[in-house]
């Protein structure tokens, strides 16, 4: 092993005590403390889960900060290369199981639930008990009485415009990375904002869009299974999509600074790679919310 300052070639790198684990374990107990408190109408709540917020910032700030330092003072080897992609694709899969769960309830609500409450199959009796009259239908908030009538967002608008804008997004980043190869910093400055301005734009009409579904649409959280799960996705796609431009914009302001290397430049790939996975996950959106 090799201590913190003076790195061994061959030898795993052991990092120094720090902080910032201590103050981001803090940041989350405030954050979520904060928001049960708030939704309980405690006052005090609100503070606490804005003042958590900051509190994660500033952490996330801070270790990064040093852990870039380590990197561009040459204090990793190619084993902490290693360790750092296989977090990052262990990081990913954990995303790609999140977004498999909501996907999943999106399958058992349409395929299953609601069939079988409006008594096909061997739901004749649960029809006739729970939900006598009912009848089977997608997209579904139940009775009109319950949720009101809503209209969907058709798919061949906003939805297909996105969709263009993120695949696009992805052939920017794809560029940005040849150029970066190719040790072109002027081509891969313009691309990487490009990425960055196509996700910023998808955002724009993704919102447009919610206020749509609000003011004229009638389609909201409250429209029953449907306006749920369509929320659901489709906002937490969204935070994803956030994310994933403000890690981007970190990464065009890392490249100006000459940070990365043709050889050396996994934090831009890290990344490179998130950008992709959302990029995938929208396909799915689009087919399985939008379309079918």
């Amino acid at each position: 092993m090799s201590d913190a300052t003076t790195p061994t070639p061959g030898a795993y790198y052991v990092p120094h005590g720090t902080k910032w684990p201590i103050v981001g374990s803090f940041g989350l107990i405030l954050t979520l403390g904060g928001a049960a408190l708030w939704l309980n109408e405690v006052q005090v709540g609100k503070f606490s889960m804005f003042l958590g917020i900051a509190t994660i910032v500033f952490m996330m700030f801070g270790w990064f900060r040093t852990v870039i330092g380590e990197s561009i003072g040459g204090m990793y080897n190619k084993q902490v290369d290693t360790s750092f992609r296989m977090g990052m694709m262990w990081f990913i899969f954990s995303e790609v199981m999140f977004f498999a769960a909501f996907f999943g309830a999106l399958f058992y609500a349409r395929t299953m639930s609601v069939p079988w409450i409006g008594g096909e199959g061997d739901g004749a009796l649960t029809n006739f008990f729970l939900w006598k009259g009912y009848a089977p239908a997608w997209p579904t908030n139940g009775p009109e009485h319950v949720g009101g009538i809503f209209e969907t967002i058709p798919a061949w608008g906003v939805p297909l415009l996105n969709t263009l804008l993120l695949l696009s997004s992805g052939v920017t980043v794809t560029i940005a990375h040849h150029a970066l190869r190719a040790g072109n910093r002027k081509q891969l400055l313009i691309w990487l904002a490009a990425t960055v301005l196509l996700g910023a734009a998808f955002l724009w009409y993704q919102a447009h869009e919610y206020m749509e579904a609000y003011e004229h649409l009638n389609l909201t959280l409250g429209s029953g299974v449907y306006g749920s799960t369509f929320f659901m996705l489709t906002g937490f796609h969204g935070l994803h999509v956030t994310l994933g431009a403000i890690m981007l914009t970190v990464i065009w302001l890392r490249c100006a600074k000459g940070h990365f290397s043709k050889d050396h430049h996994f934090g831009f790939e890290a990344v490179a790679w998130y950008w992709h996975f959302v990029d995938v996950v929208w396909l799915g959106l689009f087919l399985f919310v939008y379309v079918l």
